[in-house]
């Protein structure tokens, strides 16, 4: 990973996004820090749209819609998910800066977040920016099982619906490895990123709450 570094200057929506253009992105050392720093990984994590891996039990569970998903009807509450220390999280990164950020990103309608819907009770979702042809993923959180999982066959499913050429998963992890996620080198990252830039992608492709058969249409599974 590169050396961070860090933000002497106030950070605004557009200057985040013109950072995303550039292949870097803000983190925090703690939830407790107040200070943000550059990241720009040496190896980046992505996870191929046309190489997507959806187990067979996984997408038993998003045809027999066991979740709502639902788009973009409560952000803040998905990152207050990504926010909270759980079983496999001991610490975060995300603290009240990263939360008003990406909030005011998301009026300006370039942070999304895919919600996971148990009734009225939120239980899992993923939220991320959006910029051209490119998905940014940011961080994803899950309070029942599978929850988390569903929401990225539904994000992968929309960006596939929606032409976008891009999913940047900013780190490889082993549970982003068994959806096909790979690390590629920053040489690498930042050819695809400027190809990928000037896309017109539209992330409203399928509707605001698709359905498990309309998710797995958009992947090419039978239903």
């Amino acid at each position: 990973m590169a050396e961070p570094q860090d933000v002497l200057f106030e950070i605004t929506p557009h200057v985040l996004l013109k950072a995303y253009a550039c292949g870097i992105f803000p983190m925090a050392e703690s939830a407790d820090d107040p200070g943000l720093f550059w990241i720009e990984p040496e190896r980046r994590g992505v996870l191929p749209l046309d190489g997507f891996h959806l187990p067979r039990r996984l997408q038993r569970t998003v045809r027999q819609d066991k979740f709502t998903i639902r788009i973009d009807t409560a952000l803040p509450q998905v990152i207050e998910g990504c926010a909270t220390p759980g079983e496999n999280r001991r610490r975060t990164w995300i603290n009240a800066r990263i939360h008003r950020l990406y909030t005011e990103l998301h009026t300006l309608g370039h942070c999304h977040s895919v919600e996971a819907w148990q009734g009225d009770a939120l239980v899992g979702g993923l939220y991320g920016v959006r910029l051209g042809g490119v998905f940014f993923g940011e961080s994803m959180f899950t309070g029942a099982r599978d929850a988390s999982k569903v929401a990225l066959v539904h994000l992968v499913a929309r960006l596939r619906a929606g032409g976008f050429v891009l999913l940047d998963a900013q780190f490889l992890t082993d549970h982003l490895a068994r959806f096909g996620a790979l690390e590629i080198s920053r040489r690498v990252y930042h050819t695809q990123l400027e190809a990928a830039l000037p896309v017109d992608a539209d992330f409203f492709a399928l509707p605001r709450q698709a359905s498990g058969a309309e998710a797995l249409a958009a992947l090419g599974q039978s239903i």
